[in-house]
């Protein structure tokens, strides 16, 4: 076999002399982050990834402006329009993700509403399991308080 020449199964291999793309695509996670960021959050060559995949399927526009409008809503505390995205979303692949808010709609309503916080509460939960990690499943009560307690 030629050695420029790849074989048949590996259609995407580098080839002497050939321009490959110079930029990755993105991993699921980070494309769907993407999709619904605010323009000035990415760069431009994210932006461009957004546009041709929107392009790419326009069945997906609705429902990334309806992730999008989530986002804001919840960044924005917006719990009056919260009705309105929620009948929007069951029409759309969103729907079950919307059927898990409307299961519990009075906990997502007072999320969007009330100024409180669990973050500093879940911050210390990470902690004190990041210690028990760290001691390798020996982390008693006993020993977990003075780690706690006394830090070096």
């Amino acid at each position: 076999m030629d050695p420029v020449q790849a074989p048949a199964w590996r259609s995407n291999a580098r080839r002497p002399g050939a321009v490959g793309n110079p930029w990755k695509a993105p991993s699921g996670r980070r494309a769907a982050w993407l999709v619904v960021a605010d323009a000035g959050e990415i760069d431009d060559t994210a932006r461009k990834f957004v546009d041709a995949l929107l392009a790419g399927a326009p069945d997906l526009v609705p429902v990334i402006l309806l992730a999008r409008q989530f986002r804001a809503m919840v960044r924005e505390k917006q719990a009056d329009k919260l009705d309105q995205w929620l009948m929007a979303a069951q029409t759309t692949l969103l729907a079950g993700f919307a059927g898990g808010l409307q299961r519990d709609l009075a906990a997502v309503r007072a999320g969007l509403s009330l100024p409180w916080s669990t973050g500093p509460v879940e911050g210390q939960i990470n902690r004190l399991k990041m210690l028990k990690r760290q001691m390798y499943g020996r982390a008693g009560i006993d020993l977990l308080r003075q780690r706690v307690l006394h830090p070096t």
